[in-house]
């Protein structure tokens, strides 16, 4: 695999970066271990105030050959501009004045009572990432579903990237091959923000219980924006109705081999970013299945960045809860394999 750009950049290097307060670097670690995409994800500073806008290129220039005295047409490629929107995620947490100081260590104790608001931000972006969708919810970013949702045949179009694992029920599921890195895919913050997940101590305020009485006590105030910018669709692969019902029983189950094989063929260049797969609970424990049965040599158990995973070919596959079992058949016509 390739090694990521000193651009390319994950949450928690741009907290150590950007912020010297080693609470909130803790606070990160506590999320990558909770949600293990954050282990991949690249983040960049848009160049819009609200977001990104980057040229994509539509079409290559012409080229010809020629002979001697024979002069060539001036040609150039094809490119549009296409700008990529921040969403904005805010809470607060807050305890008891008197029983974080009773704990002895109210920094500590504030930590472990702000961790529901931690893993409700964090539930929160990754299926954001995965399932916004702005003409539904225009509050949130666009995810990897609503731009993978229509197959095509021509290697010219996004759905191309789209590959049918032959379910036809409601309770299918999908593999995603994603490939970040400055040129493919990458999640954004605003333009002179700083980047990722920030806290604000707002320290001792008077607060309200649920009848609006007041009482003294601490109070956080927690804030991400972010984005995502896919700038190259290629290095992007889905893997859509998987039925999970089949991979349950053992009876017709999809050769999620095969399919994930196919999956990094579609990619244009495998060390071109850093790829990992992201997997529904159940098809990662298929998966294992498979290692246990030697049915896969393909399958294997390694270390990326210090941390042992499930890997496909040497590329990890991660786990993410977000990714739905109940997802509706995708129809049309998908290109042949």
């Amino acid at each position: 695999m390739a090694t990521l750009g000193s651009t390319a950049v994950t949450l928690m290097d741009i907290q150590r970066r950007l912020d010297p307060n080693s609470q909130v670097a803790t606070i990160i670690e506590l999320m990558s271990k909770q949600n293990e995409i954050l282990d991949d994800v690249t983040f960049m500073e848009g160049n819009l105030p609200t977001g990104h806008k980057t040229p994509i290129r539509t079409g290559l220039p012409t080229v010809q050959f020629r002979s001697y005295n024979e002069g060539v047409a001036a040609s150039k490629s094809a490119t549009r501009q296409v700008t990529e929107e921040c969403a904005m995620m805010d809470a607060f947490g807050q305890v008891d004045k008197a029983l974080a100081d009773l704990s002895g260590n109210a920094a500590a104790f504030r930590l472990t009572e702000d961790a529901g608001q931690l893993e409700a931000m964090n539930q929160l972006f990754s299926q954001t990432l995965f399932y916004g969708d702005p003409t539904t919810s225009p509050k949130k970013f666009l995810g990897l579903a609503p731009r993978l949702y229509a197959p095509a045949t021509a290697d010219t179009s996004a759905g191309f990237n789209l590959i049918n694992g032959g379910g036809s029920e409601s309770d299918n599921c999908s593999i995603y091959l994603v490939g970040w890195g400055e040129r493919a895919a990458s999640c954004i913050y605003p333009k002179g923000s700083k980047g990722g997940f920030q806290m604000d101590d707002l320290g001792e305020q008077t607060c309200y219980d649920s009848n609006q009485n007041m009482f003294q006590g601490y109070r956080s105030h927690y804030k991400w924006d972010c984005g995502l910018v896919v700038r190259d669709w290629r290095y992007v692969v889905r893997i859509c109705n998987i039925d999970v019902s089949n991979l349950v029983s053992g009876s017709s189950a999809a050769d999620l081999i095969k399919l994930m094989i196919n999956a990094t063929e579609r990619v244009p260049n495998i060390d071109g970013a850093k790829f990992a797969f992201y997997v529904p609970r159940v098809v990662r424990q298929y998966l294992r299945h498979q290692i246990l049965s030697k049915a896969s040599y393909s399958l294997s158990w390694e270390n990326f960045a210090g941390r042992k995973a499930l890997a496909f070919d040497g590329i990890p596959v991660r786990r993410c809860d977000s990714l739905l079992t109940s997802e509706a058949t995708i129809s049309g016509t998908f290109a042949s394999l």
